[in-house]
């Protein structure tokens, strides 16, 4: 196994109760272990989540690891991002995952934003280099783009407004992740492109979640947890030993980090970066 060290980053979400506070901070103190660049807290449909990332990303920068804030457009007004930036930049936030975002469901396109572009431009036409930005891609395609063409302009896009790197969606195919990057490198875009990695824990979730974001469950995959049926210790013990693998083929790669959506979990974090010898 390579000794090569790659930079890391967690994900957490906010949680929607007392005992979730004080699990995710126990979750928190574990993961630290690892010594993440940073760590992200996301931003619920039409900001609904808003007060609880900010006190998340209060805490997690208390705690002495620099935080980062989502930060998603539609159904947002200028005059609103104007105030989040505001609030952001004075806690001492210095990176943003900048995110189109979803509307609630129900509600229908609204707000003075359409795109992720249209955000990364308004911030850095407000904040200049306050923040280092980061954006999404999707190494599959996002699942409302009408054709991977469309997809990658639409990233080449948010780049050329004034993105410093990007966050890709999981995926369990490498081979995804790199003829992504080569296509956009191929548009004179090269920023750094870091796979999200989303730790198999659970079969139920996982099917749940993807057929949510649109993300692709390779058939043996999906085969091989079906036929676990309800034994979660072989599903764990397996999807262990496919993100372990799944890692260090990017890592061969020349992938520039690792970006860990937790789930405000830590167990299978840790454990992968274990067998990558990256804590």
């Amino acid at each position: 196994m390579s000794e090569q060290n790659l930079p890391l980053s967690i994900e957490f979400f906010p949680p929607k109760t007392p005992e979730g506070v004080v699990k995710l901070r126990n979750v928190r103190q574990q993961l630290y272990a690892l010594k993440p660049e940073y760590c992200s807290v996301t931003f619920g449909a039409g900001g609904s989540t808003q007060e609880g990332t900010f006190s998340t990303v209060r805490e997690i920068l208390s705690e002495g690891v620099p935080a980062v804030s989502h930060i998603s457009c539609i159904g947002s007004t200028k005059a609103s991002i104007q105030q989040n930036l505001k609030t952001l930049k004075a806690m001492g936030v210095k990176r943003l995952v900048t995110l189109r975002g979803d509307l609630p469901s129900g509600y229908g396109m609204g707000g003075e934003f359409q795109h992720a572009s249209d955000l990364v431009t308004f911030i850095r036409a407000e904040t200049g280099q306050d923040f280092h930005i980061e954006v999404a891609a999707y190494p599959e395609m996002h699942p409302q783009a009408r054709s991977f063409g469309e997809d990658i302009r639409a990233f080449a896009d948010k780049v050329r407004a004034g993105a410093d790197s990007a966050i890709t969606q999981y995926f369990y195919n490498p081979d995804a992740y790199f003829r992504f990057v080569e296509e956009v490198d191929a548009l004179g875009i090269n920023v750094p492109i870091v796979p999200g990695i989303m730790p198999i824990t659970s079969s139920t979730q996982l099917m749940r979640f993807s057929d949510a974001c649109g993300a692709e469950i390779p058939r043996w995959i999906r085969l091989r947890l079906q036929g676990f049926g309800d034994d979660s210790a072989s599903i764990k013990a397996f999807g262990m030993d496919v993100v372990t693998d799944l890692c260090e083929q990017l890592r061969a790669g020349g992938a520039p980090a690792l970006h860990f959506y937790s789930m405000n979990q830590s167990l299978a974090t840790l454990e992968i970066c274990r067998r990558l010898s990256l804590n």
